[in-house]
């Protein structure tokens, strides 16, 4: 599978359509690195620190006041995917959702999201090696977040899920074997970073606009 290497913030459509169209693969530029792994470094002080930090040592939403201890910052992150997995209807395409794990890796390039490296590799692995998540169509909450659908994108980096691999519609966790990879057990932050996001609709907008060019230069 053919891949490409991309700089976060300097994607151009050009890119993105052959993501779509061909189904190319997708890596970061490696100079990105640095600053994601430095804003991992900051997330993971705040996670230990007393200060409270909004979806790192607290709860999310009407339970913002509520301290998360160190402790059990791996279970509210895992807990906080699984519960977001309530989408219904029929699964978008796999273009589609590889359209949208491309999106989502070129937002964490930006230094901005507090993950660390190992995700964004994992998610490059099942781009590479074709694990692509089962999403269904309808579950978003658009502009406050593609919650449901990045949920169940996210659950298969976990091991939770389902996930077509060869062909086949497989448990997240035997897809990711299959393809000779491990889930990862999400860290603070890391999975509100997953799911706070809009790209499953930028997806959806992208396709709309690559479909009408290729239909308006169709004679």
């Amino acid at each position: 599978m053919s891949s490409l290497t991309l700089v976060p913030g300097n994607a151009t459509l050009d890119h993105l359509s052959g993501i779509y169209w061909q189904s190319l693969s997708v890596k970061l530029d490696r100079e990105c690195k640095s600053d994601v792994e430095e804003a991992c470094r900051r997330v993971q002080a705040a996670a230990i620190g007393d200060k409270p930090v909004y979806g790192v040592n607290t709860g999310f939403g009407k339970l913002a006041s509520i301290k998360i201890d160190a402790a059990d910052a791996e279970t509210l992150q895992r807990n906080l995917i699984l519960s977001h997995c309530c989408g219904v209807g029929d699964p978008i395409s796999n273009q589609m959702v590889r359209l949208m794990m491309s999106l989502k890796l070129l937002s964490f390039g930006r230094g901005a999201s507090g993950v660390r490296w190992s995700l964004v590799e994992l998610l490059e692995q099942m781009l590479e090696h074709g694990v692509t998540p089962i999403v269904p169509g309808q579950g978003s909450v658009g502009a406050s977040g593609d919650l449901a659908p990045l949920a169940h994108m996210t659950a298969v980096v976990i091991g939770e899920g389902q996930a077509e691999f060869r062909g086949v519609v497989l448990p997240g966790a035997e897809a990711l074997k299959q393809a000779g990879l491990t889930p990862i057990t999400l860290g603070p932050k890391e999975g509100l970073a997953f799911i706070n996001g809009t790209q499953f609709s930028t997806a959806f907008a992208l396709a709309g606009l690559f479909e009408a060019w290729r239909a308006a230069q169709t004679r």
